[in-house]
């Protein structure tokens, strides 16, 4: 589930020896699944341990996570990294914004995976945002913007050159294009 490198396996490790013995390491996402999730890491004295907690040993220490983070920690990475500007730990959770999702789920799961693990970071910059609100019968991604996107003069170029780009080679042979909402009509709304 968490991959630590073996600096930053070192580096708990010579902190946690400064703590109370039996000390592990807490890895938490807050809002976890949301698009302003934040991951942490923290001490987890011993009796701060949950019963459902899941535990994850490492060299001379264990991760603790709690049961709600677990998925949305699923290929998280933890590492300590030393360049000119010093030392520091970083973490990595590509899934905390959005569990992942099988490679058989349904459709309409995987891109809403797609939109929240990649899409919305790359608007994030722009202070915008994309929600799915429907796929047609006909296998059009109805999306609806928000935020910067609202009345940005580029919001055409992004839906067409950027999203449904990504969307048609990610769901080859599934979509057929992207549409913004308020180009498409009224209809039966439904999932496939």
């Amino acid at each position: 589930m968490i991959t630590i490198s073996e600096e930053a396996q070192a580096h708990f490790a010579k902190l946690l020896e400064k703590q109370e013995s039996g000390t592990n390491i807490r890895v938490f996402v807050i809002n976890p699944g949301t698009s302003s999730a934040e991951c942490g890491v923290s001490y987890c004295p011993p009796n701060a341990v949950e019963d459902s907690d899941h535990k994850f040993e490492f060299n001379g220490f264990n991760a603790v996570v709690d049961d709600e983070s677990a998925p949305y920690l699923e290929e998280a990475e933890i590492d300590y990294v030393t360049d000119q500007m010093g030392s520091q730990l970083t973490l990595k959770a590509p899934n905390a914004k959005a569990r992942k999702v099988a490679d058989d789920a349904p459709l309409v799961e995987r891109v809403n995976y797609m939109i929240e693990s990649e899409i919305n970071p790359q608007l994030a910059s722009h202070g915008g945002q994309v929600v799915l609100t429907e796929i047609t019968e006909e296998g059009f991604a109805v999306l609806q913007f928000g935020g910067g996107c609202n009345g940005c003069a580029m919001v055409d170029v992004t839906l067409k050159e950027g999203i449904e780009k990504q969307m048609l080679e990610e769901f080859a042979g599934e979509l057929k294009g992207v549409k913004d909402a308020t180009e498409h009509q009224a209809g039966e709304h439904s999932y496939y």
